[in-house]
């Protein structure tokens, strides 16, 4: 297996932007073409900033979505997340539009699609094409079991027959994978995945519907389109007939941990336009930024975006190093980060006061990527859907693995690491009888049981996963499957909350490279596993705050020197 990457490439030039970020340039000057005002104005005309597709083309990003194998750029899942960064940042339709699509659309090619598909469609891409992900119906939404799409298949050709609606840049797309029932027995063998080319498909047989109008990512091209006995190749078919729900759980754990590290760029804008705001707005004789509660909104807001890149990060890499347990993972990621996204930024707004729903000016910036979140949250899975992923494999988990399972290798958590290349082909189902991230609190928290307040923290931590654990076993039969009650879903948040805690504590213990002092001491580990132990209804630990002065500072200092406020804290154009 083909090993991806120098281990401290990551940390190497950090003063210096991204390939894309210095491609885009600084958003905030006023005469930027690729700045925040164009985006503005192109959000309010609802079409992509021309501009900024021609970037994209120039850059090659359809290249980062293909495997390396194939001729692409795609090696590690935690990279892609860091190239999307600087979409989000400054545009959510152009990140979906130009990221997400292409990603979503591709996973389950890349993951069961035939030699000659696979090399097909890396063309495409790599000539800056697109693919669209025509997976949900307009009556079933994430549901996609219920599917009404039909494939009749025969010897020699199959046939395509019904709608798919709210489908990202379907008319703007040379490729379409199209979820479609091929069977009426019940069960997961009802389904099949078909690779559709937009350029041989007859066109009398096809119907594009209006384009749907968003109130957030407004420039996204959300439309619909109808087949009426669309006859196509039998060997449009990726994978066998019958196998997509198994190819789908497979192949969406890749997406499902990409796209919340990747949206980290959108929130870190916002906590950079309500920390500017906040640092020259004066009041009561002082900076906003130096009043209690906005300095603890900030502060707070700094840490959780710390444990979104923590847990977000150790699942992509979990894709790599451990792809039978990863499906849990990768699902529990998906839940949480968007809602610590959605708190983060209600709290950022509270200081930004009135100027949050201004749509022009120095904030306007942030009102978009307001209203652009909670839809790219949703993007092909949104939470409830991913808890009901996680429900039904927790009591395995509990019984099999908490409290005695061997932890996850370390170098799960080396951010600059080396990896293997992503094989799709590894990614389990289903992630089997092992927890290994949650084994690593374990040992964690016994490396750490004599520090008086990180391992008071760790104490509460393990205590919960006991208390997990006895409500797991407890659960009824019911209730360990998707129509489970809200106890089953509270459980799979609770866990989730467990699984971004042992990330943050892997990424402080077992990360020996990073440059960065400020990451090495453990004052944002204490602020970050307050605030998750806060989540889960512990007390406070005395002396758990005491490190919110450095935290601070440093958001501090990287804001100043227009530094990132992720793990890695690379220059910003």
């Amino acid at each position: 297996m083909t090993t991806t990457n120098t281990p401290l490439a990551l940390y190497a030039d950090l003063d210096v932007p991204t390939r894309l970020e210095s491609l885009f340039g600084d958003p905030e000057q006023r005469d930027n073409p690729l700045g925040f005002e164009a985006f503005l104005a192109a959000d309010d005309r609802g079409d992509l900033l021309s501009a900024g597709e021609r970037v994209l083309d120039a850059y090659g990003l359809g290249s980062e979505f293909v495997p390396r194998r194939l001729g692409g750029r795609m090696e590690r899942a935690d990279q892609l997340a860091r190239v999307l960064r600087p979409l989000f940042r400054r545009d959510g339709s152009l990140a979906l539009g130009h990221g997400a699509s292409n990603l979503v659309g591709s996973v389950n090619v890349w993951s069961e699609g035939s030699a000659q598909q696979q090399r097909w469609l890396a063309d495409v891409l790599c000539r800056n094409g697109r693919i669209a992900a025509a997976y949900t119906d307009m009556s079933t939404g994430n549901d996609v079991t219920r599917t009404a799409f039909r494939a009749e298949v025969s010897r020699d050709r199959l046939v395509l027959n019904g709608r798919k609606e709210i489908i990202n840049n379907l008319a703007r797309a040379e490729a379409v994978t199209v979820l479609a029932r091929t069977s009426d027995a019940p069960g997961s063998r009802s389904h099949s995945m078909v690779l559709v080319d937009m350029a041989s498909a007859p066109r009398d047989r096809l119907r594009f519907l209006p384009r749907y109008r968003t109130s957030g990512v407004r420039s996204m091209y959300l439309g619909g389109l109808e087949f009426r006995d669309c006859p196509l190749p039998v060997t449009s078919v990726a994978g066998g007939v019958g196998e997509a729900m198994e190819t789908i759980l497979r192949a969406f754990q890749v997406t499902r941990a990409v796209l919340p590290a990747a949206g980290l760029g959108a929130v870190d804008q916002q906590l950079r336009t309500v920390t500017g705001f906040a640092v020259g707005r004066r009041l009561y004789h002082r900076s906003v930024a130096d009043l209690p509660h906005a300095r603890s909104v900030l502060t707070g807001a700094f840490l959780d975006l710390l444990i979104a890149d923590s847990f977000a990060t150790t699942v992509c890499r979990a894709l790599h190093l451990l792809p039978r347990q990863s499906s849990v993972y990768a699902a529990a990621v998906k839940y949480l980060v968007p809602s610590l996204f959605r708190d983060t930024v209600d709290s950022l707004a509270v200081v930004l006061g009135a100027r949050s729903f201004l749509r022009e000016g120095p904030h306007g910036i942030f009102q978009k990527h307001a209203r652009d979140l909670p839809v790219a949250s949703l993007v092909h899975a949104g939470g409830t859907v991913c808890q009901a992923t996680v429900i039904p494999q927790l009591p395995r988990l509990a019984r099999n693995s908490w409290m005695s399972g061997a932890a996850a290798p370390r170098e799960v958590f080396h951010l600059a690491g080396s990896l293997p290349e992503l094989d799709f082909e590894q990614l389990g189902v289903t992630a089997g009888r092992t927890d290994p991230l949650m084994s690593a609190l374990e040992e964690a928290g016994a490396q750490l049981s004599g520090e008086p307040v990180l391992g008071a923290l760790c104490a509460q931590l393990l205590e919960e996963l006991g208390n997990l654990k006895a409500d797991c076993d407890a659960l009824a039969p019911r209730d360990r499957t998707p129509l489970a009650g809200p106890v089953s879903f509270e459980i799979a948040e609770r866990y989730a909350l467990l699984l971004a805690a042992a990330s943050c504590l892997g990424v402080w213990l077992w990360n020996p490279n990073n440059p960065s002092a400020f990451l090495r001491e453990p004052a944002w580990l204490t602020g970050a596993l307050s605030r998750l132990t806060g989540r889960l209804g512990c007390p406070p630990v005395p002396g758990a705050d005491a490190g919110d002065p450095k935290v601070f500072a440093e958001l501090i200092d990287r804001y100043e020197n227009g530094n990132g406020f992720d793990l890695i804290g690379r220059r910003l154009a």
